[in-house]
């Protein structure tokens, strides 16, 4: 099941009716209806990985209460790495064992060795590299006494398998979540009225800007060699627009259904393409991974602590390890790296701290130094972008090589090239909307204070219309669902 379909569309007011009403308020009945909900929402992919998500959960429930419990030091530090072992071990042989056999075996054939390790026929179960997540952060925030554990099975599998955030996250903190688990929860009409209008706005993201991209960043990439350099950038650039689309689009309508049951999720996406530096783009860009790796890696590893060496080692690692998470492909690699170079200027010159406010705050146009600033940092996104989207290095270097040819200078040419003019005028309003909104949470939350009813609504309804209208016949799945 997925926030893009008819099925979701007919879950989400059946689960919101008994939350509020069958329950009659009671917590524990309201947690144990989330918890039955949610496994029936994943169950819906494939009801197969089912095991896999309750043997988790169950894992880190328990070993989070036997840390808390060990006297001794080396005892806790056991558990711990029980469950962390157990659980990377599960999301290696999902996700990377493919990858780490066909590299094993291309760097044993380069000094003139032979092996054949075969690969694995598995499906990468949705939503592992986000649920794992919040387990490690559980039992590593328990060993640092940080929290203590959850006794409570209910809660805490609520916690872990909260249908909103299971398959494509933010991903969330016990610290931050659990507590709202265990409050008591009562209707809150505006919070109920802004989630459904953040859940309309991440729709929009999805179905109008992110799948009407996706078609034609498809169509260029798969076949990038039949098309000159302009046609080349403008394919960077829709992708550029797809992925930002359905994955805030996402988060959006992830956030806007928790706050329909009274929940709030941590933000994921904060207007990065309007970042005046690198910096700034990655505590915009995902937010809870971002987070979540500086946290439980970055400043566990020294973080900027020490010389100038240790800071560098530590973002590169940072950087990597980020784009590894996304995949098992050379590529991402790459596109982690890039990042890190992008970083290092900001990182040597101590000015990775700029830019905490909001681009040309309180204010309609930049000034000319920020736009300046916004253009160069997105174009250095766009190019990062085309490694990420490329099948192989070798599709990325191909691809970049005909940008930088004379061919950059013609007209770009491809199917459906006047259909894609209708697309990137989208694109424009889209970014309108979002630069005039970006001092809020999400682009149109502020247009709830909007005092014209007639106005107001028609506003939602053209959204609803443009929803309609290009709604595929087919349903389209979130990117980050093969994440």
């Amino acid at each position: 099941m997925i926030f893009n379909s008819w099925n979701f569309a007919l879950f989400l007011p059946i689960v919101f009716l008994q939350y509020w009403f069958a329950t009659k308020g009671n917590l524990k009945l309201q947690n144990i209806l989330l918890l039955v909900s949610s496994y029936f929402f994943y169950a819906c992919w494939d009801w197969r990985f089912m095991f896999l998500l309750i043997f988790s959960t169950l894992l880190d429930y328990f070993t989070g209460i036997k840390i808390h419990e060990a006297s001794k030091q080396k005892n806790k530090r056991w558990w711990l790495w029980l469950s962390i072992s157990v659980n990377l071990g599960f999301l290696g042989v999902f996700k990377y064992y493919n990858f780490f056999a066909a590299s094993f075996a291309d760097g044993l054939s380069l000094i003139g060795f032979k092996a054949n390790l075969g690969s694995l026929r598995l499906i990468l179960p949705v939503g592992i590299s986000f649920y794992t997540f919040h387990g490690l952060s559980y039992v590593i925030d328990i060993y640092k006494n940080r929290i203590k554990p959850e006794k409570n099975l209910v809660d805490y599998s609520v916690f872990v398998s909260f249908f909103p955030l299971l398959v494509a996250g933010p991903i969330e903190r016990a610290t931050h979540l659990l507590p709202q688990i265990q409050k008591k929860r009562e209707f809150d009409y505006s919070k109920a009225v802004d989630g459904l209008r953040q859940i309309l706005w991440g729709l929009f993201k999805k179905i109008v800007i992110a799948d009407n991209c996706a078609e034609y960043a498809n169509l260029i990439f798969n076949n990038s060699g039949d098309y000159s350099g302009s046609t080349l950038v403008l394919g960077a650039l829709f992708f550029t627009f797809q992925i930002y689309g359905d994955f805030s689009g996402y988060s959006d309508i992830a956030l806007g259904t928790a706050r329909l049951f009274g929940i709030d999720l941590l933000r994921n996406f904060a207007f990065p393409y309007f970042s005046r530096d690198i910096a700034e783009f990655w505590r915009r860009w995902h937010i809870s991974l971002s987070s979540w790796f500086k946290d439980y890696l970055y400043i566990p590893l020294g973080g900027s602590k020490g010389g100038m060496w240790i800071k560098i080692r530590n973002t590169f690692i940072i950087f990597l390890v980020s784009g590894f998470w996304h995949g098992a492909n050379w590529t991402f690699i790459v596109w982690g790296a890039l990042n890190a170079i992008y970083f290092l200027p900001l990182l040597l010159s101590n000015s990775n701290r700029h830019n905490l406010d909001s681009v040309a705050q309180g204010k309609l146009f930049p000034n000319l130094k920020e736009l300046s600033f916004m253009v160069l940092t997105f174009g250095l996104t766009v190019f990062a972008w085309i490694f990420f989207r490329a099948n192989t290095i070798a599709h990325a270097i191909s691809y970049i090589s005909e940008i930088l040819s004379g061919s950059l200078f013609t007209i770009p040419n491809f199917e459906g090239v006047g259909k894609a003019f209708t697309t990137s005028v989208l694109v424009v309003i889209f970014v309108l909307v979002e630069w005039q909104g970006r001092e809020g949470q999400y682009a149109i939350a502020n247009l709830g204070q909007l005092r014209n009813l007639p106005i107001r609504w028609s506003l939602y309804a053209l959204l609803l219309f443009s929803i309609g209208m290009f709604m595929p016949s087919v349903e389209s799945p979130f990117v980050y669902f093969q994440f």
